[in-house]
């Protein structure tokens, strides 16, 4: 008896310990994909990134000086989902996504200065005094940075509304987290932070009501113009559109419109790098993984730890093992 349950033990030691070595490779296959999809792929991207040269010798007359540069980071509509349009999975992976962007990019390119050029949130035109504040608590954490860090943020129409849905209230909350500070100077170089809205009808006067919608436009227009002539700045910087777009206001003000930060609205999420000076200034563009590259990853890591598993149970022929017998079958002949 003690012999056929010596064989019975054995045979039985055989399966478990295939079951064991499948499920070891599953595990490191999984945790493969996965620490380089969520954390490595980061910084190999964003490592690929550097700060653009600018000139830093000034002259003033015959004599030369060297001038500071200011290295500081552009990006835009990050769009932190609410409570009410945000699904929890898809309000994670967004959230995830740019809080490994922010902080892979800020320990590798060590910026001294972040703007945020508007629609930090999807839902602050309409979010609750709760949901405001949960809404915060997740900015910060996402956006956490060192204390040498400046991190400025301008409002958005997502933030507070458009000219028409905007409130004291709504305006007094941002500014309460965000700061109303407009002027900002560092190293010789001013920063005029001015939000969208003021751009639009109330920004700079009560327009009639008898007035077309023609008449509207051309005053925000002429609401802009103004606003340039009176700073007379060498660079726009702007967001609100999720897209890249360069235009030229009288030919030559350059305004350079800097691509949302999150995967919700594109696919290959970017931020604007500048080197500047008190009388120069150089910019680049630091791409972001592409979300259908990590698409595709995990989609062949799932079609992969399947082969295996098949393999591993006898339901599909190993290649290897496949092409070992047909090169013993070859050496045989």
């Amino acid at each position: 008896m003690a012999m056929i349950e010596v064989g019975f033990e054995r045979q039985n030691f055989h399966p478990l310990k295939r079951k064991s070595a499948l499920l070891l490779k599953l595990i490191a296959v999984v945790f493969a994909v996965l620490l380089f999809c969520e954390f490595l792929i980061y910084y190999l991207v964003i490592f690929q990134c550097n700060w653009p040269e600018v000139k830093t010798t000034a002259y003033d007359g015959e004599q030369a000086s060297h001038e500071p540069v200011l290295k500081a980071m552009f990006l835009a509509d990050t769009h932190l989902l609410g409570e009410f349009l945000g699904h929890w999975l898809d309000k994670l992976r967004r959230e995830w996504q740019m809080e490994r962007a922010f902080q892979t990019a800020l320990w590798l390119l060590q910026p001294e200065v972040v703007f945020i050029l508007g629609d930090v949130f999807d839902e602050g035109k309409w979010s609750t005094p709760e949901a405001w504040a949960d809404d915060v608590e997740r900015f910060q954490k996402m956006f956490r940075h060192p204390s040498h860090v400046q991190l400025k943020v301008v409002a958005g129409n997502h933030d507070i509304g458009f000219h028409y849905e905007m409130n004291t209230y709504k305006v007094e909350r941002f500014e309460k987290v965000f700061s109303s500070e407009r002027l900002f100077s560092w190293k010789g170089i001013n920063f005029v932070m001015v939000n969208s809205v003021a751009l639009n009808g109330d920004g700079c006067g009560i327009c009639s009501e008898a007035e077309a919608e023609l008449i509207e436009v051309s005053h925000r227009l002429n609401c802009s113009r103004e606003l340039l002539w009176w700073l007379q700045p060498r660079l726009v910087l702007s967001g609100h559109t999720h897209s890249a777009c360069e235009v030229h206001h009288g030919g030559r003000v350059p305004e350079l419109s800097v691509p949302s930060f999150s995967w919700r609205n594109r696919n290959n999420p970017s931020f604007i790098m500048g080197s500047i000076t008190p009388t120069d200034y150089a910019l680049s563009k630091c791409y972001l993984p592409r979300e259908d590259v990590v698409l595709v990853i995990y989609c062949g890591a799932v079609g992969f730890l399947v082969v295996l598993t098949l393999s591993h149970l006898g339901l599909l022929a190993s290649p290897f093992l496949s092409g070992l017998n047909l090169l013993r079958k070859r050496k045989t002949r």
